[in-house]
């Protein structure tokens, strides 16, 4: 199960953290993922992150996002700094890629519910 939090209301240059929660997985998972999905728009990649740290950004939020992971806790964070209106999207959180898909929405098997994230001008 993948519990997301941290959405919220912001100014167009603010910042907020989500968190995603794994919880009945015996060990952390090899790729989690961040995606997000805007008012009538289709569901697309924001981050990923393999188990080591190691990360790959959607070009739209490179350099102002980053992708984290704490395995010892089995959670998932994404840092969102000078957000705009166009960032404006339910985000969720993801896991258990079918192979090495980072940001392949279609291949990961886990989704959590998803947390809202307002920008306005």
């Amino acid at each position: 199960q993948l519990v997301e939090s941290g959405g919220d209301s912001v100014r167009s240059g603010g910042s907020l953290r989500l968190s995603c929660i794994a919880s009945g997985f015996t060990r952390p998972r090899y790729l989690m993922a961040w995606f997000r999905q805007g008012p009538g728009k289709e569901r697309e990649a924001v981050a990923a992150s393999d188990n080591d740290g190691k990360a790959e950004y959607s070009h739209l939020v490179q350099g102002r996002f980053t992708i984290s992971r704490a395995n010892a806790k089995n959670t998932m964070y994404l840092q969102m700094n000078d957000l705009k209106p166009e960032d404006t999207a339910m985000y969720y959180c993801a896991a258990e890629s079918r192979g090495d898909y980072w940001l392949a929405p279609w291949a990961y098997q886990i989704w959590g519910q998803g947390t809202r994230v307002t920008v306005s001008v």
